[in-house]
């Protein structure tokens, strides 16, 4: 028993001697810079942090702050629908979009608030994410509120396949050029789910 205690305690000595001289050599080998050797030094907690502080990116950022806003914008429009829609497809199609993006954006803000990011503030949007890939601007926010019936029915759907777009964009340039890969999973299933609505969308308005 005692000789396979004494056996690990080495084990281990030496591979945190090895690691030790592998941190050693890679700062030596960065010049005598200290910001190297503090870069080093700093990188070693992480093992133990949060998988969210993993490899990311300034893309994987932009996407997690791009796509808070984004969603917010469709779930808004989605809290609509119950009691403006007419086509009971409208609202099962409302009720998909929340169950999908209301998870979604718990899960961006919490990477963003991971990686020491600022979390994008509710209400902000309106100024910030305008120009954003197929967001709504507040005049088409207003006349969405202020409709009802079919007519509802077919603003909602023209409105939310622009923004499903827009969505869709964000999520192949974060495959593109993001490098976290939990961002990127989630970029292929927006791209996977909302293909898919977009297609039902067009299928509802008449358009193939």
């Amino acid at each position: 028993m005692n000789t396979k205690r004494s056996l690990i305690r080495r084990t281990a000595a030496v591979v945190a001697a090895g690691a030790a001289s592998l941190v050693l050599a890679a700062c030596g080998s960065n010049g005598d810079s200290s910001a190297g050797h503090d870069g080093h030094a700093s990188k070693s907690p992480t093992a133990s942090a949060p998988a969210a502080q993993g490899q990311h990116n300034a893309a994987d950022v932009a996407f997690a702050k791009g796509m808070i806003p984004h969603h917010r914008q469709a779930v808004e429009m989605a809290d609509l629908a119950p009691s403006r829609a007419e086509s009971a497809e409208v609202k099962k199609l409302a009720e998909e979009i929340k169950k999908a993006q209301d998870p979604e954006i718990k899960t961006l803000s919490g990477w963003l608030t991971a990686w020491g990011e600022q979390v994008p503030a509710e209400g902000a949007m309106d100024h910030s994410a305008h120009g954003m890939a197929g967001m709504m601007t507040p005049e088409e926010m207003d006349k969405l509120k202020n409709s009802s019936g079919k007519a509802f029915d077919t603003a909602f759907m023209e409105l939310m396949i622009k923004h499903h777009e827009g969505a869709v964009a964000m999520a192949r340039t974060e495959k593109t050029d993001g490098t976290f890969p939990d961002a990127k999973k989630m970029a292929d299933a927006i791209i996977t789910s909302q293909t898919a609505e977009i297609t039902r969308m067009n299928g509802l308005l008449g358009k193939s």
